[in-house]
This record gives C-alpha cells, sequence and structure tokens, in this order.
C-alpha cells in the first residue's frame, strides 16, 4: 500500500498526473471517500496526465462521462453514487466498459463493490484537515 498525504488540491491533481503514468488500456481504477474528499480532484489530475484538455467534471446525474483520445485508450469517467447496488452498474452496460480496453475511473466504487476487478487500483482519500488528504493506494508498488 502506498500512503501520501496531500496537503492542497493541486498536490491531489498532481499525484493524480503521476498515477496516469502508471495506467494502460483496461485499467481501473477505483476512488472511494466521503463527499469532498478529492475524488474528482484526483480524477482531473488522472485526466490532464493522460492529454485531455476538456474540463472534467464528475459525472453525478449522467453516471458516465466518455473522454476520447487519439490512437490511444478513451477515458470513462464513471460516478456510482446514484447507484444502489452492482446490479444497476451491471444494467446500465457498467461491466462492458470495464472489461474493455479503456481507462476507468470510479467514483464512489464501494456502492458497486462486487463489480470491481480485482485488479483494480483502489484509491481512498481521506479527509484529513480543511485541505489536507491520506490517500491511500492498494494495486501500485510505486508511484
Amino acid at each position: 500500500m502506498i500512503k501520501i498525504t496531500s496537503l492542497s488540491p493541486y498536490e491531489t491533481t498532481t499525484l493524480g498526473e503521476k498515477l496516469a503514468v502508471r495506467l494502460f488500456a483496461g485499467s481501473v481504477v477505483a476512488l472511494n471517500g466521503t463527499l469532498g474528499s478529492g475524488k474528482t480532484c484526483l480524477v482531473k489530475g488522472i485526466a490532464k496526465g493522460l492529454g485531455i484538455t476538456e474540463n472534467i467534471t464528475s459525472p453525478t446525474f449522467t453516471i458516465i462521462n466518455e473522454y476520447l483520445r487519439d490512437n490511444s485508450p478513451a477515458l470513462y469517467h464513471i460516478d456510482a453514487y446514484r447507484l444502489n447496488s452492482s446490479r444497476d452498474f451491471e444494467d446500465i452496460g457498467g461491466l462492458e466498459i470495464i472489461g474493455s480496453d479503456n481507462i476507468c475511473l470510479i467514483e464512489w466504487s464501494e456502492r458497486i463493490s462486487k463489480s470491481i476487478p480485482g485488479n483494480a487500483i483502489i484509491v481512498t482519500l481521506e479527509i484529513t484537515g480543511p485541505s489536507s488528504r491520506l490517500i491511500l493506494i492498494n494495486g501500485l508498488e510505486k508511484l
């Protein structure tokens, strides 16, 4: 497990950029944490690190945002907050998305834990202060 302390949203975004370098076609990153813990901030950094220039927002109501990249795997940003179970995730085609050769980032992944593959990178963000976060990463040996 990797433990990192982020002291600001900027540091969380920068961590996302570093994490992006470790991702490849088929990668799934499951993000856990309470509201305001920095999940979307980390996703913005990952997207930036993957060369995506679009404005990244959490797909709370649409559930899935897709970002296409030339000659590279697409990025799927999934927000499972409004899903009640892994069954709901399956019903919207979620298993096909995470089983594809694209990169999938899933906020509120604990809500669909049965659908998260065993080889996923699990990132847990904990609020430790007004701007500080403890970020725990499982599934990577180093960053």
